[in-house]
């Protein structure tokens, strides 16, 4: 009976599980009703909060209720600027001001958005990290848009797609040095699972990992593997179509 490895143990539950008792939900858009589909509606940002395990920081924007007495509070991804105080406006005929959410048919060219739904009433989809946003590059006549993502490919959306204002704040996050593993290991504890540190496959025991063991640190073998192989030997390039270095130009289609 050989030794269960690393790779076998990662699975449901367990200390490879994210830890979500202290994050704050789900940061989206409001729910896409009557309101924001023929005018506008107002909220207020009452708190600017970090959430744990996430780069950006959210905000709490409370709303009145359409048809009830009562307030309505929701979770946005916090955008560079936005302050506890601010109004924001949701819907069709809100103005282009930072923070605010309309659909993108209604934001001209070249306005930074973030938040932006791949779909009608998704709540957001596209441009969610600290930092990221999303450039309008055009519109078409027939109803639909054309975006830059923050990878630099262009994608094409529907007009009735929300989005949000400006970019995600806490941009700059990954550019400060972590300087000691300290740092790095709270870091990694934040996520909540056990991924900090990785030991390399080849500084292992023949019997913790297939490319454990040797005189030196080397795997001795092909480190492809089939889709098919048992977990134990599930390591590596898992059913990889080609290897090695990729040459040549690559055509992008605009």
């Amino acid at each position: 009976m050989g030794k269960v490895i690393l790779v076998q143990r990662h699975g449901k539950g367990g200390i490879f599980a994210a830890q979500t008792k202290r994050r704050r939900g789900r940061p989206e858009h409001r729910q896409f009703d009557y309101s924001e589909r023929h005018g506008y509606v107002k909220g207020v940002v009452r708190t600017i909060a970090h959430d744990s395990g996430r780069g950006a920081p959210v905000a709490r924007v409370d709303f009145r209720h359409p048809y009830k007495y009562k307030k309505v509070k929701s979770l946005f991804l916090a955008v560079e600027g936005m302050y506890s105080g601010q109004f924001v406006y949701c819907g069709s005929k809100a103005k282009l001001t930072v923070g605010n959410c309309l659909p993108i048919g209604k934001i001209p060219e070249g306005t930074y958005v973030c938040n932006v739904e791949s779909r009608p009433g998704d709540k957001g989809k596209i441009a969610r990290a600290s930092g990221e946003n999303c450039i309008v590059i055009g519109h078409t006549e027939d109803g639909k848009t054309r975006i830059k993502l923050p990878s630099g490919a262009k994608k094409t959306i529907l007009n009735s797609c929300r989005a949000t204002v400006g970019m995600i704040a806490g941009g700059g996050r990954t550019e400060k040095p972590l300087l000691k593993a300290g740092a790095a290991y709270h870091k990694a504890k934040t996520n909540g699972r056990k991924n900090w540190p990785r030991v390399r496959g080849v500084a292992k025991n023949p019997v913790e990992h297939p490319f454990g063991g040797g005189n030196h640190q080397h795997i001795g073998h092909s480190s492809t593997i089939g889709r098919t192989a048992t977990t134990g030997r599930k390591v590596g390039l898992i059913a990889a179509r080609r290897t090695g270095k990729l040459t040549g130009k690559r055509e992008t289609r605009s």
